[in-house]
Parts: C-alpha cells; sequence; structure tokens
C-alpha cells in the first residue's frame, strides 16, 4: 500500500538525515531512484526552490509534497508523519534522559562525532544541488564537448546573482522572488 510505504520511506529519512533540510537531499535523490513515479530529478530540484523559499522545515515542505502528489492528501500525511517521528522519538528519549547524562564525556563525544556526519550530508546535498542547477551532465556524456557540460544561463545567472548579493547585500526574499521572475522569463 502507498501510504505505508510513503510512512515508510520518509521514516528511514527522518532517521538517517541529521542536519535539517538539506541534508534529506541525499536520501531524496535516492528514493528519486528507487521510485520514480513519485518525482523526478527535475521535480526535486523544484522542491528544494520552493522549499528553501516558503515557511515551514524544507523536509517537512518535501515530504509534504511528494506524499501529496502521490497520495494525496493522506500520502502527504504519512510522508510527513513519517519525516518527523523519529526526532519526536529521539528528542523525548534525550529530553527524559538529558538531565541524567548532560555532563557525560561519552555524550559529548557522540554529539561531537554526529557534526562529520551532518556536515557531510549538507555538503553532499549542496554538490548535488550544483551538479543539476548549473551542469548538464546527460548532454555533455552524449556529446564529449566541455562546452555542453554547463548550462550557460544557469551559470550565467548564478553568477549574477551572487555578484548582485555580495555588493548590494538586499534582502533574500528580493533575490528569491527576482529568480522566480527570471526563471518564468527566461525558462531556466
Amino acid at each position: 500500500m502507498i501510504y505505508i510505504r510513503l510512512l515508510y520511506e520518509f521514516f528511514k529519512v527522518g532517521l538517517f538525515a541529521i542536519g535539517g533540510g538539506l541534508a534529506t537531499l541525499p536520501f531524496l535523490q535516492n528514493l528519486s531512484v528507487k521510485y520514480p513515479e513519485w518525482f523526478s530529478m527535475e521535480q526535486l530540484m523544484n522542491m528544494v526552490a520552493v522549499s528553501e523559499s516558503t515557511p515551514g522545515p524544507m523536509g517537512v515542505n518535501m515530504a509534504t509534497y511528494v506524499g501529496f502528489t502521490t497520495g494525496k492528501v493522506l500520502g502527504g500525511i504519512c510522508a510527513t508523519l513519517g519525516l518527523i517521528t523519529p526526532s519526536v522519538i529521539i528528542i523525548i528519549i534525550v529530553a527524559s534522559i538529558f538531565e541524567k547524562f548532560k555532563n557525560s564525556k561519552t555524550v559529548e563525544r557522540v554529539f561531537y562525532g554526529i557534526r562529520p556526519a551532518s556536515m557531510g550530508l549538507i555538503a553532499a546535498a549542496g554538490f548535488l544541488v550544483i551538479k543539476e542547477a548549473l551542469l548538464n551532465i546527460p548532454l555533455f556524456m552524449e556529446n564529449r564537448m566541455i562546452t555542453d557540460l554547463f548550462r550557460l544561463k544557469s551559470v550565467i545567472f548564478f553568477v549574477i546573482l551572487y555578484i548582485a548579493y555580495t555588493k548590494f547585500k538586499k534582502h533574500p526574499i528580493f533575490y528569491i522572488a527576482l529568480s522566480a521572475a527570471a526563471g518564468i522569463i527566461i525558462r531556466f
């Protein structure tokens, strides 16, 4: 049944994606390969853009989207519950024993050890977004021309936005709106 599958798959994502919404991207990429009928890589990149620019946690927004498009309202609820349940369980356990172990060297080392894993997941997400947004690897593999490796419009727009953001220091919402308008007009 699709609802149990959504709950199970997003429970696994929620259990292992330590580090926030971006840390869910490598897991969601795997889901897009395992279940291509749920969403494509292009849809995943669109989910990242929308989830980053809308209120709420990025991972929850993406889980809700995938669940809704796959199984309507009940699918959205199952995917979202699957994603957040591990965190709720872990928080309840940690909160119940935190006082007892808050000064423990072992607990301190465990949290210290989790940091590199979290950073690795976030870095993998960053590379995934760069790969999908700025590179066109299938076209490059087909033609073997270096000029086909880059999505030229996307690279140019990225450079312009980066320079504008560092020079003018406007609010990020301004750049999100500008990017949305450019995407509609230029059709990235």
